[in-house]
């Protein structure tokens, strides 16, 4: 099955032995919750914790930036990934965190990878059963391979295009204030502002303020356009540090649009640099 996004009810209904689990929930560090200690106290029955702020280059400073393939690879058999195995991935989060495993494993050759529409608030109103507690789990023969309909580009390449005046269209997952430069960054030591000549969607725009659920395919469009996005045209998604940047990934791939790289650094690479920026 090659979709972007799954119902609570299509996963109720699946054999549960043919579907891995992953629950991806992150949250900012101004936020007070912690994604792993959440899990521990639930998660939907026979579900693994991607934990996206362990799975990364940890020889990097910045947040999130991806690990080798070697890493990752680890990484995925400790939580009992397997090839042949369709992944769903869900968050308990406020803003999509899910897409970011989603487009990690994607970026690493694994395409049969989803996203639970609304995550784990949809999971329980469908009647889906949760339990506490680290379920075990067998090792994984997870591979890693070649990028599958998801790019990246990293810091060197986009500063060179953004200052020659040829980059791709950039669009940013970040709130408004955050956006504009009117409110200092959660992190530290970062310049306030945007990427010259990028648009801004922030991400929670993309999702239904009751559900969680992302809001239809043609209201995704419209916001879009509103922002000024070109569909026609390439583009490079970005946020604070890769995690949001995601979700516009996915939900671009719903609507169709594959010519799609994220900055991996995000404004926590962009804003600490002395690259130009704008307010």
């Amino acid at each position: 099955m090659q979709t972007n996004i799954v119902s609570a009810q299509w996963l109720l209904a699946q054999d549960s032995t043919a579907i891995t689990i992953l629950d991806a929930s992150y949250f900012l560090p101004t936020m007070g919750r912690d994604g792993r200690t959440e899990f521990d106290v639930e998660h939907i029955v026979g579900a693994q914790f991607f934990d996206i702020d362990n799975i990364k280059n940890e020889e990097d400073p910045l947040p999130h930036m991806m690990p080798d393939a070697a890493i990752f690879e680890k990484a995925m058999r400790d939580i009992g990934v397997d090839n042949d195995k369709q992944i769903v991935v869900y968050d308990n989060s406020p803003f999509l965190s899910s897409a970011r495993a989603w487009w990690m494993l994607r970026y690493f050759g694994h395409l049969a990878v989803c996203v639970l529409d609304g995550g784990m608030t949809a999971w329980k109103e469908a009647g889906g059963q949760t339990e506490a507690g680290n379920p075990k789990t067998d090792h994984g023969n997870f591979q890693a391979g070649m990028p599958k309909q998801a790019g990246l580009i990293l810091f060197d390449a986009l500063r060179a295009d953004v200052e020659s005046g040829e980059a791709d269209q950039i669009i940013d997952a970040r709130a408004a204030d955050r956006f504009n430069g009117a409110v200092p960054e959660p992190r530290a030591g970062l310049r306030a502002g945007h990427i010259p000549g990028s648009l801004n969607l922030p991400i929670n725009s993309l999702l239904d303020s009751q559900t969680g659920k992302l809001k239809p395919a043609e209201t995704l469009q419209k916001l879009f356009d509103d922002a000024g996005f070109d569909m026609g045209k390439p583009c490079v998604t970005t946020c604070g540090s890769g995690v949001t940047a995601a979700g516009l990934t996915l939900a671009l791939s719903i609507l169709g649009k594959t010519d799609i790289r994220l900055f991996d650094g995000s404004w926590s690479q962009w804003g600490a640099s002395d690259a130009p920026i704008e307010k």
